[in-house]
């Protein structure tokens, strides 16, 4: 029987992640991701490279919108199957689809609205992607499963998840052909880190045939875990006395979880003045009260802390905001204050209004806490363009420009050689993908040098034919 393995996203670049497997007539997809660097920004518009309603099934990895963003255009297409997940991942996901949705609706009434007024020709169609009712369509679809449980997709194929250590829910996939000449595939998701807040390490693996392995920070080695807290206080102890905000773009799914982790730890401990600290970002509040539902996936320290009471999901200074109105009075306030807001990369949201209010004030801080991929505003930011175009109109960058890279919820180059260091048996084949060019590169070099291993790098529609 022929296998395929066709790669569709993240393939060459860091987003749109989705990867098609066809097992004779059996085609599965595992992610359905949505791209967010500018430059790939048309794809989202193209037709799928397969007939949707083809699928059987959708494996989803974990609920990031670059992983799950493309899921109500695939139904809206055609596609009526199971969308595989944990029940986590399922929960997550529905808050940030309808929320990608919301946003998709609105910018494109604002930018149908600027182009009438400047008498621009739009570059895209002024119109969502897809809108509310149509994300709301993918929600039936959802099938729980539980991590290490076995499940059979068809009489040739059945699939288990494995914990990734990435974000809540998060999965790393052992898929299995059972057509009497079985391989095991892997495919890593997003690959999280040891030893790290709130989630459980990565599950490793024995032995595989063939190996998708992300590679993100595959050229680099993250700042120690010990440093994060010394860094973080000095950035809002001196921006504080500056008297200026410290304006946090966050991942409203596990980047701003573990940013109030270690915002709680820093104020039990008494290390930073007890500023107020906004969340401001429905979608991370409709999130955080999923993680406090699925305590059972919390590692030993997280446990311990909400058992005590001091959970960073609860303290006293934290507030939530959901409501519009809210979120604009944050910028009337004086004095500093703590500002975690989304998209991470600055290409949407909330975010953007903060950062105009704070990015021409020597005063405040713009702290990154998370990748920042090739094309986005906030890679604009941090690689030091000013001025910066935001909502329409060239703003100068005054503001202190920070990173704090040992946040990052994805493994570094040893972490994710320790992953791989796990198989004992030689692959086939490992397909490194999800990365940039020099990440894709280097890290396809070590798995080489210390491993000998066959790989590839795959571009965007590579196709292989596995036996």
């Amino acid at each position: 029987m022929t296998t395929r393995l066709k790669f569709l996203g993240a393939a060459g670049n860091v987003t749109g992640s989705s990867y098609l497997l066809e097992e004779g007539e059996e085609r599965v997809l595992i992610d359905c991701g949505l791209y967010q660097e500018r430059e790939f920004r048309s794809r989202k518009w193209e037709p799928f490279p397969f007939e949707p309603a083809a699928v059987d099934a959708v494996i989803l990895t974990h609920a990031h919108l670059d992983h799950c963003g493309l899921l109500p255009k695939l139904v809206n297409g055609g596609f009526n199957g199971n969308i595989f997940c944990t029940g986590a991942t399922a929960e997550i996901a529905k808050v940030i689809l309808l929320d990608s949705a919301k946003i998709q609706q609105f910018d494109a009434a604002q930018k149908k609205k600027r182009h009438r007024v400047s008498g621009k020709k739009p570059k895209y169609p002024e119109k969502p992607l897809y809108t509310v009712e149509e994300a709301k369509e993918v929600f039936p679809l959802f099938t729980s499963v539980s991590y290490e449980e076995s499940v059979g997709i068809s009489k040739a194929l059945e699939f288990s998840l494995h914990d990734a250590g990435h974000i809540l829910g998060s999965a790393s996939v052992q898929l299995k052909t059972t057509d009497g000449q079985e391989r095991t595939f892997i495919f890593s998701g997003d690959l999280g880190r040891w030893d790290r807040p709130i989630l459980r390490n990565p599950s490793t693996f024995n032995e595989a045939d063939y190996i998708q392995i992300e590679s993100t920070y595959g050229d680099r080695t993250h700042e120690p875990s010990e440093q994060i807290l010394e860094r973080l206080s000095e950035v809002i102890n001196s921006t504080e006395g500056r008297g200026g905000n410290v304006v946090i773009p966050s991942f409203a799914l596990g980047r701003a979880q573990e940013v109030l982790f270690y915002l709680n730890k820093l104020l039990i401990e008494d290390r930073i003045p007890h500023l107020l600290v906004f969340l401001d970002s429905p979608m991370a509040t409709e999130i955080t009260k999923v993680f406090k539902k699925h305590a059972n996936l919390y590692d030993k320290e997280m446990k311990k802390l909400t058992e005590t009471s001091r959970s960073p999901f609860d303290f006293p200074s934290l507030k939530l905001v959901s409501d519009q109105a809210d979120s604009k009075s944050i910028n009337h306030l004086k004095g500093t204050s703590v500002i975690i807001s989304s998209s991470g990369m600055c290409t949407g949201g909330r975010i953007k209004h903060h950062l105009v209010h704070n990015i021409y004030r020597p005063e405040s801080t713009i702290l990154f806490v998370g990748y920042q991929a090739r094309g986005t505003l906030g890679r604009e930011i941090v690689e030091g363009k000013d001025p910066v175009r935001i909502l329409g109109e060239e703003r100068e960058v005054k503001a202190q420009i920070t990173r704090l890279g040992g946040l990052s919820a994805h493994a570094d180059k040893e972490e994710l050689m320790r992953w791989l260091n796990s198989i004992e048996n030689q692959p086939r084949r490992v397909f490194v993908t999800h990365g940039e060019g020099e990440a894709v590169r280097e890290f396809a070099s070590s798995i080489k040098k210390e491993r000998g291993w066959p790989f590839s790098s795959p571009n965007y529609g590579t196709e292989f034919e596995l036996t």
